[in-house]
Parts: C-alpha cells; structure tokens; sequence
C-alpha cells in the first residue's frame, strides 16, 4: 500500500478565500460542458484514482480486488458511484451562489464518509488532484488557466470543509493496516 504523508491526520488549513463572482461564473460555465458526458467523465475519473492510489479501493468491497482498469470501467458499483459523484459536484457547482446549500452539502457528505464509510480524509486531495488532472486532459479547450484557478480554489474550499467536518466529528484515523 502506497504511504501518504499525513495520512489519517486531518490537516489544519487556511480557510481559502471565498470565490468571487467571476470565479463562480467561470466554474459554472465550464461544468456545464463537463456535465454532459458526467458518466464516462466521473467513471474516468474514479478509474484514475484507484489506479493511481490503489489504497483508495479498500473502502470499496465490491471492487477493491479488481486491478484492471478495463474492468474496473465495467463494473456496476463503479460507476454508479461515479454517478453519485458527479452529481454532488453538480450539486455543489449549482448552488455556489447559496453558501448554506454548499456548507449543507459538504457537511452532509463529510459526516458519511468520516463516520459509515470510515474513508481516511486524505483521499479527498488525492480525489481533488484526479479530477483537476482528468478535466484539463478531457477538456483541454475548457480547463484553461484561469478555469483550472478556479476550480482549485473550489476544490481547495471543498477539502478545507470536509476536513473541518471530520474535525467536528472527532475523527480519529482507524488502523487499516497491520503492524
């Protein structure tokens, strides 16, 4: 299993800064040509993070003996959770105009997967980084600079919230490993 430098830590962040009118616009505006290939974006996305920290599979019983990525594409509980995904960075990019909704979301999201899920939050970086990375290659005439500022500054905001989430919760990291 691949090491990752604070893991089962929940780091102590800056709060980033709010995005600005212009930010938003620009987030919403790149998300709507995103969103309309969501299933195969969000099954490319979760299939480059469980080949790029395979560790990230272990909270997946279905799959997470699959090693394949042709067959990790396939399967059904993959992509339905592709599916979940994109649709709460649907929800969350729809409702950046309403910072209640966001904070509702992302608290709501934080709590299931610190306290059901059990999911170190490290691996919402890790998830971050995947999809800056798969959104700059599948929409290189979308993702310019200037878009990919923005959406690392949502997503930048997204793990700061998360991660105060887990702090609220009293996360404490739960061994998975042995020794």
């Amino acid at each position: 299993m691949e090491r990752m430098q604070g893991e089962g830590e929940v780091d102590h962040l800056e709060r980033p800064s709010p995005l600005t009118d212009k930010e938003r616009a620009i987030i919403q505006d790149s998300w709507a040509k995103v969103y309309q290939n969501c299933d195969d974006v969000g099954v490319t996305i979760l299939v480059r993070l469980f080949v790029n920290f395979p560790s990230s599979k272990q909270y997946f019983s279905q799959f997470k003996h699959i090693e394949e990525p042709e067959e990790l594409e396939r399967s059904a509980q993959l992509r339905k959770h592709a599916h979940r995904v994109m649709n709460a960075i649907n929800t969350l990019v729809e409702s950046l105009d309403n910072s209640d909704k966001v904070a509702s979301v992302l608290k709501m999201l934080g709590k299931a997967h610190a306290l059901r899920h059990k999911v170190d939050p490290v691996y919402f970086k890790i998830l971050s980084g995947v999809i800056l990375e798969v959104l700059g290659e599948e929409f290189p005439e979308v993702v310019t600079p200037e878009v990919a500022a923005a959406w690392t500054k949502l997503l930048a905001t997204v793990y700061y919230s998360i991660t105060a989430v887990y702090e609220e919760v009293g996360w404490t990291k739960l061994s998975t490993s042995t020794g």
